[in-house]
């Protein structure tokens, strides 16, 4: 099934175009909009693509029956509290996205309720960040697909068959598609990764595919773009040492600089394969310098048969004949006598 791109702003995301790497800012903000648009300039200066947030209206997706996922919180008496001290007004928004795109990066947050939606759509999304728990959510993927543009769907808590529904309703309503394959561990172990996946989602749906990554490290990332993934997402976090949940599975921005750099690289080398006889051509000069020739093991005198004691090979290969031609040479006179360490020429043999 052949894949295809789609745009998201001035980005084209699928095949045959760099990997779309988004910075995670999440939670890791904690309610503070100084620190929120302090991780604008940290993932800009990193290198990413995109930053993404995630919108919060407490009263439009949360109760006071929410549990914690981890009891992470010395402040909050409750999961509802923490959402609430992690709302920003419209107006705060807005000047996040707008920051975002004077730093060149595409602003992206994901809607965690109807109300979010229709804030985020205000502004302009240019795509759509679906979080795993939100794939069998019809009320809220009915107010994305109204609101147009693509849809990047997380599939960390789904199965299979879900995953299924969901492309089939996204793709009857003609919206482009982008699938990431992701864990909802924080962190993730290596081995619930789920790289194997990626060539699943692409097979199975042709559609562009990415990993949202959780591990806490650049390797999976790493990983996942050499086999293919066209999209990658990763968390960040200014220290390991700061407050919130998410903090163990995110990357500092140093780390993401090298991530970003580790993924161009990588790109750079996949797109340029290489012929290996015409590669050793190219490094001719070099054979030739590091490469040996035959050279007298000891004295020899004019009309000695070589046999194998005689020889042996020194630096540069250019100085006589090459070592691998040693089975040619055996068996052969000399025409002159070669002191030890003299290098063996084509004249120097008869016949």
């Amino acid at each position: 099934m052949e894949v295809q791109s789609f745009q998201i702003g001035a980005r084209r995301v699928g095949p045959g175009q760099p990997c779309f790497i988004i910075g995670e800012v999440a939670q890791a903000h904690d309610g503070s909009l100084g620190m929120a648009h302090a991780f604008v300039d940290a993932i800009a200066a990193a290198g990413a693509d995109a930053v993404k947030f995630q919108t919060h209206i407490a009263a439009a997706e949360s109760s006071s029956q929410e549990p914690f996922r981890v009891r992470f919180s010395q402040q909050d008496a409750t999961r509802y509290d923490y959402w609430k001290r992690m709302e920003f007004s419209e107006e705060q928004w807005a000047g996040l996205a707008e920051h975002a795109r004077q730093k060149g990066l595409i602003f992206l947050s994901s809607p965690f309720s109807e109300a979010a939606v229709d804030l985020l759509a205000r502004l302009g999304m240019p795509a759509w960040k679906i979080p795993s728990g939100e794939v069998t959510n019809p009320l809220l993927l009915e107010r994305v697909a109204a609101a147009g543009g693509p849809i990047l769907l997380s599939s960390g808590m789904s199965r299979l068959a879900e995953i299924d529904r969901a492309v089939a309703w996204i793709r009857e309503r003609g919206l482009p598609l982008g699938l990431f394959q992701c864990t909802s561990q924080y962190p993730v172990r290596p081995e619930a990764l789920g790289l194997n996946l990626l060539d699943l989602y692409r097979a199975r749906y042709g559609v562009p595919v990415g990993l949202s990554d959780h591990s806490g490290t650049i390797y999976a990332g790493l990983a996942a773009v050499s086999l293919g993934a066209n999209m990658l997402e990763v968390h960040v976090t200014f220290s390991r040492e700061m407050f919130g949940p998410d903090v163990p599975a995110s990357l500092t921005p140093a780390e993401l600089r090298s991530l970003v750099e580790g993924v161009r690289f990588i790109e750079q080398a996949l797109a340029h394969p290489l012929d290996k006889d015409e590669l050793a051509g190219q490094m001719e000069t070099m054979r030739q310098t590091f490469g040996k020739a035959l050279v007298a093991a000891r004295d020899l005198a004019a009309g000695a048969v070589l046999r194998r004691p005689d020889l042996t090979a020194r630096k540069p290969a250019s100085a006589g004949l090459p070592a691998e031609a040693l089975e040619s040479v055996l068996g052969r006179r000399l025409r002159r006598a070669l002191s030890a360490g003299d290098f063996l020429t084509p004249a120097d043999l008869e016949g």
